[in-house]
């Protein structure tokens, strides 16, 4: 019935659901061992009372007893329960010698018994063939010699079980009862506890509807401290994906920016219509074919970025990019040198890392006289790259400016002004921080260092 209940206001395969369940038949188990353990527990309780009360009626008996001069047993009068002057009342006493019954209570009117001495040591049932009637009865016999009297007596008291029977039957009754209603008002309690205790779920699906329908950004704080891991998550899950929608409209901005420039030339060279205009029309169309590719290819990567589990040896991509670019600068013999252990790990994608470092030793290649060290190391949760050049380096008042887009500090060089741009937008997209400065070393010239979290930010 309480199962029912329960079922008809929760779904078979909710959390709530299993936690009652599980609590329900808890409950019933403690409480079905709680039943037989109580009223095993009275019922010895109970027979020990009945034995108790039986041995004082036969120190009563014993003590009420002698032997006259002629050794006839002489019994006083009074000294026992009035029941056992009713006939068949099942209160019985009989005092025996080892010729048979000498005197018995009158409430055993014509019967007798004639138990074995040895049977009869201890408090127990009379065997079948010894009881009166239908009656079950549990009897204390003792052998005592009297004074005046060289010969054993046997005094036996019996009473029957009915009454004490009644009263554990009834003990049992109300316990069970008792214990039904207990059981059935704890598993109520536990349903109201579990629907209770899982409210801050609803809550936390009212706010997320709130966000949805823009009431709200994030998860308000005031949860129970159980759920706040939960929505902690949930809010830098919101947050990422705030910032992956401003870096993408930023990156849609940084296109329609930079084709501004080309379909202005275009423009103007349409209008112009001379002989370069063919030359013109090709360069600057594939430099808004070179931009469009690049933005594009930054939306998505600011789409996918931080995606939970990925991520990537960053030795085996320093080492390939190593080889590409002695192949690139081959005419100026530069030597890249790689201070990086085998379990490194970047997390996050490998096209993201080969880009950024493929634009910051490009760039150290344009710079740099002879050689270019690459140190890798992780400390305190985060993985640092470190690239330095032994190059002219950069004036101070530059290095502000090294990260603006299309900012080229020697126009005499390839390139668009990109690249270092790019780095820092990626590094931004994972979380990360990027670190330029002029070398202190005697023989460097610049140093560019990147820093990225190890583990997932928890924020």
């Amino acid at each position: 019935m309480v199962i029912g209940f329960i079922s008809k206001k929760m779904k078979t395969n909710s959390l709530a659901f299993r936690l009652v369940i599980l609590a329900a038949a808890w409950i019933t188990a403690v409480v079905v061992i709680g039943f037989f353990s109580l009223s095993a527990i009275f019922k010895n309780m109970a027979e020990n009372s009945f034995d108790s009360r039986l041995e004082i009626l036969l120190n009563s008996l014993i003590a009420g007893t002698r032997v006259d001069a002629e050794g006839n047993l002489i019994l006083a009068q009074n000294l026992l329960d009035p029941r056992f002057q009713q006939p068949y009342s099942g209160w019985y006493w009989q005092i025996t010698d080892s010729n048979g019954p000498l005197v018995r209570s009158r409430s055993l009117w014509d019967q007798s018994f004639s138990p074995d001495f040895q049977l009869l040591q201890s408090t127990e049932k009379l065997p079948e063939e010894q009881r009166i009637g239908e009656r079950d009865f549990r009897a204390l016999s003792r052998n005592i010699s009297l004074p005046g009297s060289n010969q054993e007596f046997n005094f036996l008291i019996t009473n029957t079980i009915e009454e004490t029977t009644k009263q554990i039957n009834e003990f049992n009754k109300l316990l069970f009862w008792f214990l039904g209603l207990l059981s059935f008002g704890l598993i109520i309690a536990v349903f109201i506890q579990v629907r209770f205790g899982l409210r801050p779920l609803k809550r936390i699906q009212s706010s997320l509807s709130s966000i949805r329908l823009g009431k709200a950004k994030f998860l308000g704080k005031h949860f129970p401290f159980e759920i706040r891991p939960l929505v902690r998550e949930i809010n830098s899950l919101l947050k990422h994906n705030s910032e992956v929608l401003i870096r993408t409209r930023m990156h849609v901005g940084n296109l329609a920016h930079s084709l501004k420039t080309p379909l202005s030339v275009l423009s103007n060279d349409l209008k112009k219509k001379d002989y370069k205009f063919s030359k013109n029309l090709e360069t600057q169309t594939q430099k808004m074919q070179s931009f469009i590719d690049h933005y594009l290819s930054r939306a998505q990567t600011a789409a996918s970025g931080n995606v939970l589990g990925t991520r990537t040896k960053v030795l085996p991509v320093l080492e390939d990019l190593r080889r590409t670019l002695k192949r690139i600068h081959a005419d100026r013999s530069i030597e890249l040198e790689i201070h990086c252990k085998p379990l490194h790990f970047f997390r996050g994608d490998k096209h993201d890392l080969e880009e950024m470092m493929g634009n910051l030793l490009d760039n150290a290649c344009k710079w740099a006289k002879s050689r270019i060290w690459i140190i890798v190391e992780e400390r305190n949760n985060y993985l640092k790259i470190t690239v330095e050049d032994d190059g002219p380096g950069l004036e101070d008042k530059f290095i502000r400016e090294i990260f603006t887009r299309g900012k080229r500090f020697d126009e005499k060089r390839p390139g668009s002004g990109l690249g270092l741009s790019i780095v820092r937008d990626t590094v931004n997209l994972y979380g990360g921080d990027v670190e330029v400065q002029n070398s202190k070393k005697k023989g460097k010239g610049l140093t560019v260092s990147l820093t990225f979290p190890v583990e997932f930010s928890k924020s």
